[in-house]
């Protein structure tokens, strides 16, 4: 037992044992003045051997199990509460097709960024994570949820080109993550916004207008550039032309000012590595600090030791009425 809640009431033990020592002192009196002769030897058998020890140290034990329980033990069990409220974070990933260009060794463009946003997820504790993709449009791959495995298994199921619409929606992007984010309760919310062009489709083209609504409603964006310097291949599979050659298109500037304007920050990834450390400087930029709060539960187990005593005392009353009775 970890802790009993009513501890004096184990005080009574002493007193028990006091009373079993002078009820076994007194039998051992009536025994004596029985009057047993010298000359004639004690029968011993089993059933009087029994009978010497089972009726009063049944009963002493069964008393011992009743005060134990009468102290009501108890379990304990220990755990942390997790903050009520965490941040609020958007995944918002650019799936067009310059997304395949083979510059993140070994990785392409999409893959790089799939993988380290994994990685991003599976750091984060007790804040609701979202995911938003887009191309020539924007999607909700899958909204606010705590449960990670699904945010992972969203990212992990992204593919080239998945919104089915040609271009670079970065407004339409801004907006509908804003519009996943405006209503939450959380301390803060976040938008990280990764793509490797510039806007050039979708409803929401003025860009400073989606950074000012998200402004707004007190989201910050942070940006990222993933696209190496200078031309990039991308793999056909075509056996006449295997590869094909883009030339770099990220809007740098564009990508700073929706940052700044939002409280958030810009970064530029020119490979893996870099891209991997930029989602952790994000990662320790945006933390929840909370204290830690402990909890202890206890459950009874005073039917642990009640129920045995009731059994004892039930086997007792039945066996003096059976085994151990005596005839005058």
């Amino acid at each position: 037992m970890n802790s009993f809640k009513y501890p004096l009431v184990l005080l009574l033990m002493p007193l028990l044992g006091l009373f079993a020592g002078l009820a076994h002192a007194q039998r051992l009196r009536r025994h004596l003045s029985a009057g047993v002769p010298v000359s004639l030897p004690a029968m011993r058998t089993v059933r009087s051997r029994l009978f010497r020890i089972v009726p009063l140290w049944g009963r002493v034990l069964a008393l011992v199990l009743l005060i134990l329980a009468l102290g009501r033990p108890q379990l304990a069990s220990r755990g942390e509460v997790p903050p009520a409220e965490g941040i609020d974070i958007m995944l918002t990933v650019d799936t067009s097709y310059s997304m395949a260009a083979e510059d993140f060794h070994p990785y392409n463009r999409l893959e790089a960024a799939k993988r380290a946003a994994a990685d991003f997820v599976k750091r984060r504790q007790n804040d609701r994570i979202g995911v938003v993709f887009f191309g020539g449009a924007a999607v909700l791959g899958c909204p606010l949820t705590l449960d990670y495995q699904s945010v992972l298994d969203t990212l992990d199921s992204a593919f080239l080109n998945m919104t089915r619409a040609e271009g670079t929606a970065v407004g339409d992007a801004i907006v509908t993550a804003v519009n996943h984010l405006k209503e939450s309760k959380a301390k803060s919310k976040i938008i990280v916004l990764l793509t490797d062009g510039r806007s050039n489709s979708g409803l929401v083209t003025d860009l400073n207008l989606a950074a000012r609504t998200a402004q707004a409603f007190d989201i910050k964006a942070y940006t990222i550039g993933t696209a190496g310097k200078g031309r990039a291949q991308i793999s056909t599979g075509d056996p006449i032309q295997p590869v094909i050659y883009i030339d770099e298109d990220l809007d740098e500037p564009t990508l700073r000012e929706i940052a700044a304007l939002t409280g958030g920050e810009f970064y530029r990834a020119k490979n893996y590595a870099e891209l991997d450390k930029i989602y952790a400087r994000i990662d320790a930029l945006e933390k929840t600090k909370f204290e830690v709060k402990s909890y202890t539960e206890y459950s009874d187990k005073y039917l642990w030791f009640l129920a045995p005593a009731l059994l004892l005392l039930a086997l007792l009353f039945i066996l003096e009425r059976t085994y151990f009775r005596t005839i005058p």
